[in-house]
């Protein structure tokens, strides 16, 4: 029998924090502090720990500061509403729980979490020591698809805080038409994304997108087509029109989809090893904040 691969979880905090703070009802403790999406996310993080029990854990989280998007195109997710304070009041909570359990935290000025996320799956890729090493991404935001390959895979949530789907490369092809994980970029590049107003080339919705994409492979290649003079038969003259009239927005959309991977991070494997914490304190931290119903989904160490 193949010995289990060495395993590293990568958790999108604030995505995860926010689908808690919005699924589950208010919950405060008995002195009125609200902590429903502590409750919610810690409730997540430990069942994805019970149930595939990774070697290593890195959180990223986002912080309030605009990234380089922002700078490149003022209206970046400029149509989002903020989120209530009583969701950024619990914020520093889950940042103590993370400390106590000694689970290494990584947030950086410019940058999403997304960007952090993408870095750390290739640099683990990298690692010598574990040369085999598997990553799982978890988020709630299929943002981060584009980041499975070979060796990186996504829990996503579903439905909820308990309905997960786990995505291989064969399974992003199957979600999006046959289009492969990288091609997700190119995808949001030709069609937009509402959610985080990135604007796409207007007049191209998806299934044009993944057409362009089926035939091109890359928005890169659509334009090389155009340029010269290549396949124009097989693009309408509308479609034409709006590529060619509409090319820095592509490209612009382009730099705003994609997740950075080279950001510039203290990373080590080995400070991300998860189970060495104070079991009793961590306890402690619990039971003051009435969170009794986990104390028995509290993770065991991955190498009992």
């Amino acid at each position: 029998m193949e010995d289990k691969k060495p395993l590293l979880i990568v958790i999108d905090a604030h995505s995860i924090i926010h689908r808690a703070f919005h699924a589950l009802p208010p919950l405060t403790t008995k002195d009125g502090r609200a902590v429903g999406a502590v409750y919610g996310f810690f409730s997540i993080f430990f069942k994805t720990l019970r149930e595939l029990r990774p070697n290593f854990v890195a959180i990223a989280f986002d912080l309030a500061a605009p990234t380089f998007r922002h700078e490149a195109f003022s209206g970046y997710k400029a149509k989002r509403k903020k989120a209530p304070e009583e969701f950024y009041q619990q914020l520093p909570l889950i940042k103590e729980i993370l400390r106590v359990l000694k689970i290494k935290v990584f947030e950086k000025g410019g940058f999403e979490a997304d960007d952090l996320i993408g870095t750390i799956a290739v640099r683990a890729e990298k690692d010598l020591v574990f040369p085999n090493l598997e990553t799982i991404i978890l988020s709630s935001d299929a943002d981060v698809l584009q980041l499975v390959d070979g060796r990186t895979m996504a829990l996503i949530l579903k439905k909820g805080v308990s309905q997960t789907i786990l995505y291989d490369e064969k399974g992003v092809r199957e979600k999006y038409l046959g289009l492969s994980p990288r091609q997700l970029i190119d995808f949001k590049a030709l069609r937009g994304d509402p959610s985080d107003n990135i604007p796409g080339v207007f007049g191209i919705g998806e299934k044009t997108a993944t057409e362009l994409l089926k035939q091109f492979q890359s928005l890169e290649n659509v334009y090389l087509a155009i340029e010269q003079n290549k396949d124009r038969a097989s693009l309408r003259e509308s479609l034409y029109s709006k590529l060619v009239q509409q090319k820095d927005q592509a490209f612009l959309s382009k730099k705003l989809a994609e997740i950075r991977r080279d950001v510039d991070i203290d990373f080590d494997l080995g400070s991300c090893r998860w189970g060495e914490y104070d079991r009793k304190a961590v306890t402690e931290v619990l039971k003051n904040l009435q969170f009794f119903s986990l104390l028995n989904k509290l993770p065991d160490d991955p190498t009992d």
